[in-house]
């Protein structure tokens, strides 16, 4: 059978009761569509209106019903809607968030709160539709529109299959007369040569492995509590993971074909977990038993936000983000100023590179990493953009008052506070290069410039103050950030004495005699987690995440530790 075009296919999909992640989808054409004398419809005739939101998730959920949509914003959706598409105002598709919706495009979307799972509510969500074209009026002649351009031909290699094409009626009042889509035989590419080469078994036809037949993997699967794990994926791994089988109601599988040459590798899939990877050892064995424990996944954690940055008009910028997590991001995106920028004009990844500045990139970015558990947004990082010639930080100081002496009344301004002056401790543009950079080389920073001596009239005396008259860029000032603290028995507070001291699997520093230590935090560090090892074997290894301020300063903390029970 012929295969029809993409949209066509859409289109005949939309007619399909389907399923997607907790939720129903019902008929989306609904039944009050209309029947065409065009077969299939041309995607160019159709577009998608604008976003709407008229509800919100409180009461008893959100409901974005069509009639509403249509009582605000009538002239902006048509009678007939073709398809409907649903998205959090997160930017996050409705298909992605493991809630029970439902949809129609004649009746619109709803999200029931009663329907998610124990504690969660739903998303805000907004809808738009897929409406016909405005192309032509009542007044124009009875003519057909030219036709489309054929299809991609759907044939697999060395098959044959049918490409169409199609054109419109561009008649508002009458039917015209002849065919909307015509077909033609197309021939389908070459099969590509298959090089690969089984130590064991045979090239499977699809020439990604090998396959036995007379062999066969038994496992078993236990979640991270040691229970069966019913429902896990079993996939052949690889640049294209296929699904094999599901574990049974004993967390049980079975999988047929899988060579035993030491070079098969299956991954195990199950909600909440970390994927895990099994390569079936070396046998001659009819079969293969693997017994396989998960871990649980860690929820995602920034590692490193993106810096704030200034730049003149013209120049590069570039931010970057880092997000570590069980399994790890599989995605990134990047917002200015909270909207999703176009992956395919900005190229990015982890790292979001904006050349040729302009004022119109002024604003906040942050990034925002995602995997199949979940999603974690970095901190903000402000762009600011200075034209060419204009100053990097503004010269006239802001206004900052002190208290004098009580003896020091000033008869101008009728008060006993002085204005001295101050620059504000913004970034701005310095001597930079072009080049991108996570991290500028050197930071630079608004600052004084210059200062001038004053003298205040007191009783009886003059007190010299020093005023800012001037600000100017400068190299900011690095700042220190110190963590000291005493790690001691939670029970009769003896010290740990001499014990090694922890971060990222690198020892940093040891305690001393009474278990005092001091710790100056790395620059760059967002989370800072210490592991107090003792090696008197006294005390249980203890991991501490302990808060610290990134603008500087000390903090002292008192760490307790529980002492090893008796052998």
């Amino acid at each position: 059978m012929g295969c029809l075009s993409a949209w066509t296919f859409l289109l005949f999909l939309l007619e399909i009761t389907g399923t997607f992640s907790q939720g129903t989808w019902r008929n989306i054409m609904g039944t009050s569509w209309r029947p065409n004398p065009a077969v299939y419809h041309n995607e160019d005739n159709y577009e998608w209106t604008t976003w709407f939101n008229v509800d919100h998730p409180g009461g008893k959920g959100d409901y974005e019903n069509l009639n509403a949509i249509r009582f605000y914003y009538r002239a902006r959706v048509c009678e007939v809607p073709r398809a409907l598409e649903a998205r959090t105002t997160e930017w996050i598709p409705a298909r992605s968030t493991g809630e029970r919706v439902h949809a129609d495009p004649v009746v619109g979307f709803w999200c029931v709160n009663d329907e998610q799972p124990v504690g969660r509510n739903c998303s805000n969500y907004a809808v738009r539709f897929l409406c016909p074209r405005n192309i032509v009026s009542d007044n124009e002649e009875l003519i057909w529109g030219p036709w489309s351009d054929w299809s991609v031909c759907p044939a697999q290699c060395n098959q044959v299959a049918t490409q169409h094409r199609s054109r419109s009626c561009k008649s508002t009042s009458k039917q015209c007369n002849g065919q909307t889509v015509e077909g033609r035989s197309c021939q389908g590419p070459p099969c590509p040569r298959c090089d690969l080469q089984c130590m064991m078994g045979k090239v499977n036809d699809e020439c990604d492995g090998c396959m036995c037949q007379d062999h066969t993997v038994l496992g078993s699967v236990r979640s991270a509590g040691g229970l069966p794990a019913p429902g896990a994926a079993i996939l052949r791994a690889g640049s294209r993971a296929k699904l094999l089988t599901v574990t049974d109601h004993n967390g049980h599988f079975q999988v047929p074909g899988i060579c035993p040459d030491g070079n098969s590798t299956l991954m195990i899939k199950l909600n909440n977990h970390a994927p895990h990877q099994v390569t079936v050892p070396p046998s001659t064995e009819r079969t293969s038993v693997l017994l396989l424990k998960l871990e649980r996944a860690k929820k995602l954690y920034v590692l490193k936000n993106p810096e704030n940055k200034a730049r003149r008009e013209g120049q590069t910028a570039a931010f970057c983000c880092k997000v570590d997590g069980t399994p790890e991001p599989n995605q990134y995106e990047w917002f200015h100023n909270g909207t999703l920028l176009d992956r395919s004009q900005y190229q990015y990844d982890e790292t979001l590179v904006l050349r040729n500045l302009s004022l119109d990139h002024i604003g906040e970015y942050y990034c925002r990493a995602s995997n199949e558990n979940g999603a974690i947004k970095s901190k903000p990082a402000t762009l600011t953009v200075i034209g060419q010639k204009a100053p990097s930080c503004n010269p006239k100081p802001d206004s900052h008052l002190i208290r004098l002496p009580h003896d020091c009344f000033q008869n101008e301004t009728n008060s006993l506070y002085y204005d001295v002056g101050r620059c504000p401790t913004s970034t701005c543009t310095g001597k930079l290069d072009n080049g991108i950079r996570c991290k500028d080389s050197v930071s630079y920073c608004c600052g004084i410039s210059n200062m001038e001596e004053k003298e205040i009239k007191c009783q009886g005396y003059q007190l010299p103050i020093m005023v800012v008259t001037q600000c100017g860029c400068k190299i900011c000032v690095d700042t220190k950030a110190i963590i000291r603290g005493r790690a001691i028995a939670a029970d009769t507070d003896e010290p740990m004495r001499f014990g090694h001291i922890y971060m990222d699997g690198t020892r940093v520093s040891r305690t001393g005699y009474k278990g005092t230590f001091s710790i100056q935090v790395p620059t760059n560090t967002e989370r800072l987690v210490l592991t107090f090892v003792d090696n008197m074997q006294k005390f249980v290894n203890t991991t501490k995440v302990l808060p610290f301020n990134p603008k500087g300063g000390a903090v002292f903390y008192e760490i307790k530790l529980l002492r090893k029970k008796p052998a």
